[in-house]
């Protein structure tokens, strides 16, 4: 078979036939009565060998290895391709994300693209004063999208930086949200955390719907969180796990404030007192019992004036001392 018919059956050019020929890669083994190169049918086999190894990403030079050494590990060639390969599509994939980013941005003209990439980088940078400057810059111009705000925050470790990117969330009216849903579902219970302190920084409906999803997180810190956030907001869906801060005595101090803002808004105050005085009576520990009496004081009243009474009369010199001085506070307030 002559060279212009191979290539037309192969789909290899003539000119890359005739390189192939040079590197000794792909050599006919024949030639016509007239002197031109002709293939037999073994060296169209090696040509599609050779296109075949060159579709997996080897070079010329690895592609005649393979064929010609027989001591050729093919293996280790491939497990050196795979890496490769892995490595390139991580390098697209983070560039489509950044074009996703910027697209996301809807850039009217070429200025605007030159003033958000610059934003992006920032946002990626070491520095978290970087950072956090990229933060509210962008807030304040060429602002960033919400789904791009949400990713650096599930990811962003610094306390200041967190605090401004949620700040911008909470002025992007919800966008953003679905990002930060996507990280209440993560195995990572502090990037869920983050997701949850997010979240309670958005006043719109749907993220209270996700702070009650929140509430039944595996990690006691995001239910807190959570509970924090929907106390803030009247949901009485919280009242039990902020009696759970209380008795566990973490963050116990804004769980009884929260208690005490629901017993005016949400639900009454004798449903709180008496889930209330329920773990009191069932608690030996004295620093649990004294919590669950100060986080009485928080709660206004007959039914906590009725509790604070009873505690006055405490075995533990200290509840009782405690109960006693709240009540006297109540009255000359």
């Amino acid at each position: 078979m002559l060279i212009g018919e191979v290539a037309r059956l192969s789909g290899v050019s003539t000119r890359m036939l005739r390189h192939y020929d040079a590197l000794g890669l792909v050599e006919p083994t024949g030639r016509s009565s007239g002197g031109y190169r002709e293939y037999s049918p073994d060296d169209i086999r090696r040509l599609f060998h050779v296109e075949s190894l060159r579709t997996l990403g080897l070079s010329l030079a690895d592609a005649k290895r393979a064929l010609d050494e027989p001591g050729f590990a093919p293996a280790d060639l491939v497990s050196e391709l795979i890496r490769h390969t892995r490595a390139r599509i991580a390098a697209e994939e983070e560039l489509l994300t950044k074009l996703e980013r910027v697209d996301a941005a809807a850039p009217a003209q070429w200025g605007d693209v030159l003033s958000i990439v610059p934003l992006l980088r920032a946002l990626e940078s070491d520095s978290s004063g970087r950072r956090q400057q990229a933060v509210l810059t962008a807030d304040g111009s060429a602002a960033l999208p919400g789904p791009t705000l949400a990713a650096a925050a599930l990811a962003e470790d610094n306390l200041n930086v967190a605090g401004a990117l949620q700040w911008s969330l909470a002025r992007a009216a919800g966008r953003g949200l679905a990002e930060l849903a996507a990280g209440l579902e993560s195995d990572d219970a502090i990037v869920r955390l983050r997701a949850t302190s997010a979240i309670a920084k958005v006043p719109a409906a749907e993220a209270t719907t996700l702070l009650r999803q929140a509430l039944d997180d595996d990690d006691a810190t995001v239910r807190g969180r959570a509970a924090l956030a929907l106390g803030a907001r009247g949901s009485a869906d919280a009242v039990p796990a902020l009696l759970e801060l209380v008795v566990e005595g973490q963050r116990d101090v804004e769980a009884a404030e929260a208690l005490g803002l629901l017993t005016e808004v949400a639900t009454t105050g004798e449903d709180i007192v008496g889930a209330l005085t329920d773990r009191l009576g069932g608690a030996a520990d004295p620093a649990v019992r004294l919590r669950i009496t100060q986080a009485l004081a928080e709660i206004p009243g007959p039914a906590a004036q009725a509790a604070l009474v009873v505690l006055t009369d405490d075995g533990d010199r200290t509840i009782a001392a405690t109960a006693a001085a709240i009540l006297h506070s109540r009255d000359h307030d």
